[in-house]
Formats: C-alpha cells, structure tokens, sequence
C-alpha cells in the first residue's frame, strides 16, 4: 500500500516535471493555464510536490493570488473583507482544516471523553436539551447537580496536528467558546477556565472570567461565552479547558476550542 502511494506521487511529480519542461518552450502550455491546473489539484498536493517541480511553478504555488483565489473558489473568506489576511496560505489551510479539538462537546457520547474534577451532590449527568439553541442541531447538553461539579479536557496539540514549530513561529488565533443556561428555579453559577500551557504544562495565557451567576427564575435563555486568544508568546503545547457550575446546577453543551485564521474577529 505505502509502496503504491510512493509510486504514484513519482509519477504525478514526473508528469509535472515533463509539462514544466515544456513550459519552457515557446510553444509551451501558457503560465495562465498551468495555474489553472495547478487550483484543480489538492491544496497539500501543489505544496509538497507541484512547487518543487520548477521556479515557475514555485513562484506561481508561492503567490497570495494562488491562494487567495482558491480561498475564492472553496468560499473561504474572512470575516471582514476590509482587512484581508497578511497570509493567503495560512490562512486557506486554517480555515479548510479548522474544527473543534475538544471531543463529545454535545454530550452525544454521555462523559467520554471528559474528565471529572469536581463531582458534587448528584453528579454530573446528561439530558435532552428542553430550551432550543440557536443551532438546533444541538440536542442534548451536560447538567450538573447541586454544590460544585466542573470537568476538563486537556488537548495535545501536537497529537491534533500542530506541530511545535507552527505554533511559535505563526501563533494563530485560538477561538474559545461554550454555551451555559441554570438547571432551576433557586439561583445558579457558571464557571470557565482556559490555560495555554507549555510542555511542562505550566501556564503561557490564561483566560478566568468571573464567575457568573443566575437568580432564581427559570426563564433563561442559553448564552454564549467566547474568547480569542491573541498575541501570546511562544511554547504552547497543550490548551486546558474546564468548565462547570454551583448551587442548584447549570447546563452547558455546545463547548469548542478551534485554531483559527488570524483574519477572524
């Protein structure tokens, strides 16, 4: 099977190699319409292979214009078109491959996934969601008892793909987001703590917003808590996400954690 895949990217980079000969020519096939090739190929492919064929061929895979028009044809643009991305690449690749890196954030797999910190009274437990979120393909969401109950994710962002060198030198943006509503009637509090660790696992940034808290009355809707962080220095390894609440008990679902374009607002 590898020996197969390694044959056939030999000759991919051959057949490149013979059309980039020929674009050399006169009469050769026009730089125009190589690019145009070159956008009809997977994005990983033009970068490891295709840009290695020629000068040509590197300059063309090299442009902002190559990457911002395949951000054009897949709609991948930024949030605010009047302040493009520094970086057509990077932030192509971040925006295709972005997802969330905490696992089971619906609670569709019950507590896997999840590590219990505080366990207080009844436990933490799961449900069907009775009050919509604006997403309504979420259906279910995590509720905690009385008295304290939090539980964390530790992400390995070396395992998720993000290699040591990525995040030092580019740092992207890290987008924090969890969504929280009271269990009941007597009055609620809401919790979230998010850490930016090194390899050593001690803390590069952190997030701790206050504690909110909730009266009684079971009216509310559910809201949405986020953060971005930006600007933090170099030798984030791992990223710790806890969250949980107090008193008569909350509910929370939906949470995510995305390394996203530096574009975003």
């Amino acid at each position: 099977m590898v020996f197969g895949k390694i044959t056939r990217r030999l000759e991919l980079k051959g057949k490149l190699f013979f059309l980039c000969q020929c674009s050399g020519q006169q009469s050769a096939v026009p730089l125009a319409v190589v690019e145009e090739i070159l956008l009809n190929l997977p994005a990983h492919q033009v970068v490891q292979v295709c840009r290695l064929v020629c000068h040509e061929w590197n300059e063309l895979v090299d442009s902002a214009a190559h990457w911002r028009e395949r951000c054009r044809r897949e709609a991948l643009q930024p949030n605010d078109a009047s302040r493009p991305p520094e970086d057509w690449r990077q932030f192509y690749f971040l925006s295709k491959f972005r997802r969330n890196l905490l696992k089971n954030p619906r609670a569709d797999d019950g507590l896997q996934g999840w590590e219990i910190v505080q366990n207080g009274a009844d436990h933490w437990a799961t449900e069907l969601n009775r009050i919509p979120l604006p997403d309504n393909t979420v259906t279910k969401c995590f509720v905690t008892s009385n008295n304290q109950c939090f539980k964390e994710q530790l992400i390995d962002l070396k395992k998720e793909g993000y290699s040591d060198a990525f995040m030092d030198q580019l740092r992207p943006h890290i987008k924090i987001s969890d969504w929280y509503t009271p269990l009941s009637d007597y009055g609620s509090q809401y919790q979230l703590s998010v850490d930016l660790l090194d390899q050593e696992k001690n803390p590069i940034s952190t997030y701790h917003p206050y504690k909110i808290f909730f009266q009684s009355g079971s009216d509310y809707p559910w809201c949405q808590i986020s953060y971005v962080f930006r600007n933090y220095g170099p030798g984030v390894r791992f990223i710790h996400f806890t969250h949980g609440g107090g008193w008569a008990g909350i509910r929370v679902t939906n949470s995510s954690v995305e390394i996203c374009p530096a574009a975003e607002r």
